[in-house]
């Protein structure tokens, strides 16, 4: 190497200058929808936090809804996540329904998850887009866990796709429970035994 000259990382070892940016609105945007509220942050601290200027907000994302709409998406492809990982390696069908739903529960105690997913999100992107997302993300696992438990014999034999839509919408409405509470800890612990009791009732 040359004196004077400094060594730089290879291009492929240092992440694009756009993606660290949408990274960086992405973080924020969670951090303050979290703390306040849609309604309680403007864009113009948004990018004062992340360092960005407007310009950069807006050719990442049309609008401050649109940046939520991603922040929400985040959240639900890391709850996905958190579940998988939480239930891989469990042989039992029942106890991965169990734990898959314990999981769920757990999560809606989350503040980020609370204010962002629950509270705000159906009033800022409206109840069927809401729906769609969570759906998106959600009832894969959701059907997956059904049918297993019915290939087992567990569970008795349904047409899987409208039940696992009808449990999503069980679980979503434990979610609203929770959500809304004055105590959150003592409501997820309330529900959790109602919506397992409606998966058990679907055995042989």
């Amino acid at each position: 190497m040359s004196r004077g000259k400094r060594s730089r990382a290879p291009a492929a070892a240092r992440p694009p200058r756009g993606d660290a940016t949408r990274e960086a609105l992405l973080r924020v945007g969670r951090r303050l929808f979290a703390e306040r509220g849609f309604a309680g942050v403007g864009t113009e601290e948004i990018v004062t936090e992340a360092g960005v200027t407007r310009g950069a907000l807006y050719h990442h994302f049309a609008d401050k809804r649109d940046l939520f709409r991603a922040v929400h998406e985040q959240l639900e492809q890391a709850l996905v996540a958190d579940i998988g990982e939480r239930i891989g390696g469990i042989e039992d069908p029942w106890e991965l329904i169990v734990t898959g739903v314990r999981a769920f529960l757990d999560s809606c105690t989350d503040p980020a998850i609370r204010r962002i997913a629950l509270l705000d999100a159906p009033a800022v992107l409206g109840w069927a887009e809401w729906r769609e997302i969570d759906a998106r993300y959600g009832l894969g696992l959701i059907g997956f866990g059904l049918q297993n438990a019915m290939d087992r014999g567990v569970l008795a034999q349904r047409p899987v796709r409208p039940l696992a839509h009808l449990l999503m919408g069980a679980m979503a409405e434990a979610a609203m429970v929770i959500a809304n509470a004055e105590d959150p800890a003592a409501a997820r612990d309330e529900v959790e035994a109602p919506l397992l009791a409606l998966v058990e009732g679907l055995g042989n």
